[in-house]
């Protein structure tokens, strides 16, 4: 199993550097940032001053999405920081969130995210591309490559997900709800006459270790909030029928709102509807062994990464503590 960090862009942007570059010597091998550019600093500056600090690490958003930039801007963006350092890049993409909200936009369709994921990635790869009519290629790269993974919850982002990702993103750690999802995934890809066992897995979640489980709880409680931020959208879409699992949609029950402006922060005010057995289930909290086992049980269901979001109170602590004690067990 590979190992990544997720971290916010807050400022000063030589401190997210710093996290990267203790991060590698820890030993993961990806480092991902969240990329919503109303709400914190711009992820490709920093990704060239984070891939000029280490030597492995590969490095992406965790997400993009189609509305924010050009796709060929940011297929642009990919194929020239792998021609600057090697191809240490990756694109994590979803049809959007923070960053189009925070501007009064929507997520983009199910149908912009299948096209932008093949057009990014063909023009990274150095390919020809048909994009707003245009036949369109890069004459400047040369042996290009550049992996795009997508985040979906609903099932038609999970069918998409499976006819054209590299990779699935899942924003949760919780094995049950994961089980369904790489199942849907790979249903979809075998479905388009893909190889499902090709697409890589990667659950993406807050872990903190230590033995305040109460403290943890309410350090990472804004995590439910964010993931039923996605989820009220699938039940206004499908209601609560089953095209998602029901611990998925039933907790947000209580939800009453959402504020971006606390969004991704621990401590928020918006998310008091967030039980204690959600932020257990989709967190990774409590001591080091607590950790190898839910990692242990993602792992036997085809989890390929898991990438930790570090943001709460003890993300350095955090960091040693996998360094140490996590990633030798598991890899």
């Amino acid at each position: 199993m590979d190992f990544g960090v997720v971290f916010q862009c807050d400022p000063p942007a030589s401190a997210v550097v710093e996290l990267a570059r203790k991060a590698e010597d820890a030993g993961f091998g990806y480092v991902w940032t969240f990329d919503s550019h109303l709400l914190w600093q711009e992820p490709f500056v920093i990704y060239t001053q984070i891939l000029a600090s280490t030597q492995r690490v590969i490095v992406g958003p965790m997400v993009t999405n189609p509305g924010t930039r050009d796709w060929t801007v940011i297929a642009s963006q990919f194929a020239t920081l792998n021609e600057m350092f090697g191809p240490r890049t990756i694109c994590g993409i979803g049809r959007g969130d923070s960053a189009l909200r925070t501007l009064g936009a929507q997520p983009g369709t199910v149908d912009e995210l299948k096209q932008c994921v093949e057009v990014v990635r063909g023009l990274a790869r150095g390919e020809t591309v048909e994009y707003r009519g245009q036949q369109l290629k890069f004459p400047w790269i040369e042996n290009g490559a550049l992996e795009v993974w997508v985040a979906a919850y609903g099932p038609r982002a999970l069918k998409a997900t499976g006819e054209v990702g590299d990779g699935y993103i899942l924003q949760l750690a919780d094995p049950d709800i994961a089980a369904w999802m790489i199942a849907a995934v790979r249903r979809s890809a075998e479905q388009a006459g893909r190889d499902p066992m090709a697409i890589k897995f990667c659950v993406a979640a807050p872990a903190y270790v230590g033995a305040d489980v109460a403290h943890q709880r309410e350090q990472t409680r804004w995590f439910g909030g964010m993931v039923g931020n996605h989820v009220a959208d699938i039940v206004a879409r499908y209601g609560t029928s089953g095209a998602v699992p029901r611990a998925l949609t039933e907790y947000i029950e209580g939800r009453k709102g959402y504020d971006y402006a606390e969004h991704g922060r621990a401590g928020n005010t918006h998310t008091d509807f967030v039980p204690d057995e959600v932020v257990d289930r989709f967190c990774i909290l409590g001591p080091v062994e607590n950790h190898l086992a839910r990692l242990a049980e993602l792992k036997e269901l085809g989890v390929d990464q898991f990438a930790l979001y570090l943001q709460h109170d003890a993300k350095e602590e955090t960091l040693a503590a996998y360094g140490k004690d996590v990633l030798p067990a598991m890899q």
